[in-house]
């Protein structure tokens, strides 16, 4: 048995062996089932039945013979086994007649994907070779930016679009990084340039909060959002857009076209550059409001320093603006720009950028504005600067530009307090007249301009540049400076009385006086410190009309005056601004002036100044004689007339009120020795002011304004000349013989009295 056993495993198989199956008989085996049937279902054909355990490998009959034993006998296979449960077997009776569209699908699928694939690629490819070194992306503003400083030096505005310089993600403070991630896009660093799970959950918001899956939240990653800002690599030209809005409004267009142009744009960026500069780029280019584009330039416009000092509270504010640059710009509003800080703040802490009590101790001390922000100086002073430049070097730069102002930001807050103080107490709550202001040195130098009761401003009318409005009474010191110019002194006399003048082309036109009155002879000061009217047309008329719309014009009122008799009263319209310029030239002696505020323009990067002083004193007008007897005038109004209102304690002052028909428009306009201000109220429709003159709101207003700005000065006198007493009129021969008589009669008895001791002939 054991011999035999043996030979068994030592013998070679049969061919017989290999023909028939051992099944314990002579005769052909059972034919085998095909392959297919006992094959293991898979993927969604097996979602419902029971999987197959794969069959295990059978051994080769070379393996079978080394290990000393015939090869195992192969055991038929067995038929698939039908999926269990009502549900499986009702799928899979459904489903099997699809099954050859099922595959069809799929082969057509995953060819047309290969396809796209390949096209997205090239795509990607196509636009990785035609992008720059990240050096020519980090700056691209259309414009260029205008700083202004005041007379100090200090900065106090600016314009155009801000770029502070260049930062990047190794320079810039972490906070400022770390924020501007956990805000925008917290998987920056692990995904390719685009956030299937970002695309979905806006989609997911967008939905719920009842908008297109599309609009609202877009869901883009920070590359994305670095492709809109350099509008794909397209730049900007004039012949292809009407204007820079135009090509903005194209570059942030929304279509779904476009956002899949945006994503192969940021999967060729995030092959050709790193994360850290992919960030570089967005924080340079990125607008932060107010004007400041890049975090340098929004950290110095907002917190006076360089972005690699910016606190966790101050990186949140930066960072909270991306969304929505202009309304969230502390600027505008400064506490829902904290309060999105806050929220920024605490996304930080979620992500592990903060702790807990780090970010308690930032909330508790949000970040705030700089004084030179906070301020918002001088917003009338800046736009009037900039309408004054030529436009290469203003509102059309492309280059950064430095321009020093006249401006006083001392005086810039006295006139503004000023304005606020009197409208809150001596105006009735709720009108709707406005007022300018204009303070200015001798020489013309703009201290300080309010262009409107909404003092924090800019680009908006300017009432104290743009306004022409009727003078009135204001312009009566030509009148007389053009008569004192003549030779007229301010003691010689004028018959205030009824008084009509035949005006071809309109009839007999009869001026009057304010009061109604007449005061009979009266001097010229007189007639100016009462602003008579009567007075001041007699001696427009005795003068000539012709040379006292020269001398106004010479001092600077540039505007077409009026051609008739009214022209003393102030029917000629003129800007607050250039009445003030004419009031400084009777100061400064009787020289032209023509106001400015640009003391210097250079560009940042050059040493040597482009543009001087853009105005100043000009050529004589009136004898420095006449100018100040005309002071010694304009003083009595204040201290004794029609500006008693205006009186500063301490100091001398002049000017003079003015008010127009109907009360239009009222003005005070006067100075010190030191400085020239301006004031108007009225409004914008030419409503009449009810119960307001030039003497009342405006001269209070002017009073306001020049205390504050006279505080810590020492008192100067006015250049002023009081008129020399004129010479007793000469009298008639006889009535000088008829005074002489009884004189003469007493000498000559004198004479005969010393002949008779004397003796003579």
């Amino acid at each position: 048995m054991a011999q035999g056993s043996g030979s068994r495993s030592g013998r070679r198989p049969l061919v017989a062996d290999k023909r028939y199956a051992k099944t314990g008989g002579r005769g052909p085996a059972k034919k085998p089932a095909k392959k297919t049937a006992g094959k293991p279902k898979s993927g969604f054909f097996n979602l419902f039945g029971r999987k197959s355990r794969p069959k295990p490998k059978a051994s080769t009959q070379a393996q079978a013979q080394m290990k000393g034993r015939r090869p195992a006998k192969k055991s038929a296979k067995r038929a698939p086994r039908k999926p269990r449960g009502l549900l499986g077997r009702f799928v899979s009776t459904v489903l099997a007649p699809f099954r050859w569209l099922l595959r069809l699908i799929w082969g057509f699928t995953w060819r047309v994907g290969m396809i796209c694939l390949a096209l997205v690629a090239l795509a990607v490819g196509y636009q990785y070779v035609n992008l720059p070194e990240v050096s020519a992306l980090l700056d691209g503003r259309a414009r260029g930016s205008v700083t202004m400083l005041d007379r100090d030096g200090a900065v106090f505005a600016w314009r155009g679009d801000q770029f502070g310089g260049v930062v990047t993600a190794d320079t810039v403070s972490p906070h400022l990084k770390n924020a501007i991630v956990a805000t925008e896009d917290k998987r920056f660093y692990r995904h390719f340039g685009i956030s299937p799970r970002g695309v979905a959950s806006a989609v997911r918001i967008n939905l719920s909060e009842g908008r297109g899956p599309l609009s609202g939240h877009g869901g883009s990653t920070i590359t994305q959002q670095t492709a809109k800002l350099l509008c794909l690599g397209r730049v900007y030209d004039a012949s292809e857009w009407e204007s820079e809005a135009a090509y903005e409004k194209d570059c942030r267009q929304g279509a779904l076209w476009r956002k899949a142009t945006e994503a192969i744009y940021a999967m060729a960026m995030e092959t050709k550059y790193s994360k850290d500069e992919i960030l570089s780029i967005y924080m340079n280019r990125a607008y932060m409001g107010g004007g400041a584009y890049g975090a340098e330039a929004a950290a110095q416009r907002y917190f006076g320093k360089s972005a690699i000092s910016l606190r966790a509270a101050e990186g949140a504010m930066l960072a909270g603006l991306l969304t929505a640059p202009s309304s969230l710009a502390p600027t505008n509003n400064l506490k829902r720009s904290q309060d999105r800080a806050a929220t920024v703040l605490r996304l930080m802490q979620e992500q592990g950028y903060l702790s807990a009590a780090e970010t308690q101790a930032e909330q508790n001390n949000p970040a705030g504005l700089s004084p030179a922000a906070a301020a918002r100086a001088g917003g009338y002073f800046a736009d009037w600067v900039m309408d004054s430049v030529p436009d290469y070097f203003g509102a059309q730069t492309t280059e950064d530009v430095v321009i020093r102002t006249t401006m006083d930001q001392r005086l810039q807050k006295a006139a503004e307090e000023a304005l606020s103080y009197v409208f809150e107490n001596k105006v009735r709550e709720g009108s709707k007249a406005q007022a300018a202001i204009v303070v200015m040195s001798a020489d013309g130098a703009v201290r300080a301009m309010v262009g409107g009761r909404a003092t924090r401003v800019s680009g908006v009318f300017n009432r104290a540049t743009q306004a022409k409005r009727q003078t009135g009474s204001a312009f009566k010191p030509f009148v007389y400076a053009t008569a004192l110019e003549l030779g007229y002194s301010p003691l010689d006399k004028v018959l205030d009385a009824e008084y009509c003048l035949n005006v071809p082309g309109s009839g007999e036109w009869c001026p009057k006086n304010y009061t109604r009155k007449y005061y009979g002879e009266i001097t010229l000061t007189q007639a100016l410190r009462d602003s008579l009217n009567v007075p001041a047309v007699k001696m427009s008329e005795a003068v000539g009309r012709d040379l006292v719309r020269r001398v106004a014009s010479d001092f600077g009122i540039d505007n077409a005056m009026a051609e008739g008799p009214a022209l003393a009263l102030g029917a000629s319209e003129s800007t607050l601004l250039e009445m003030s310029g004419a009031y400084a030239g009777i100061l400064n002696g009787g020289s032209s002036v023509t106001p400015y505020g640009v003391s210097e323009l250079r560009m940042v990067r050059d040493d040597a100044p482009l543009l001087g002083r853009s105005g100043g004193m000009g050529e004589r007008v009136i004898r420095t004689e006449a100018a100040q007897q005309l002071v010694w005038m304009m003083e009595k109004v204040i201290s004794e007339g029609t500006g008693r209102r205006a009186q500063i304690p301490g100091w001398q002052a002049a000017g003079k009120s003015g008010t127009t028909q109907a009360a239009r428009d009222a003005w005070f306009i006067g100075f010190t020795a030191d400085y020239v201000a301006g004031v108007w109220m009225g409004y914008d429709d030419n409503t009449p002011l009810s119960g307001v003159t030039g003497g009342g709101l405006p001269a209070e207003i002017w009073q306001e304004t020049m205390v504050r700005v006279h505080e810590g000065l020492t008192p100067k006198p006015l250049p002023m000349l009081a008129p020399k007493p004129l010479a007793p009129p000469v009298e008639p021969r006889a009535q000088r013989q008829e005074r002489r008589r009884p004189g003469r009669e007493l000498g000559r008895t004198i004479d005969g009295v010393l002949r008779g001791i004397f003796g003579g002939n």
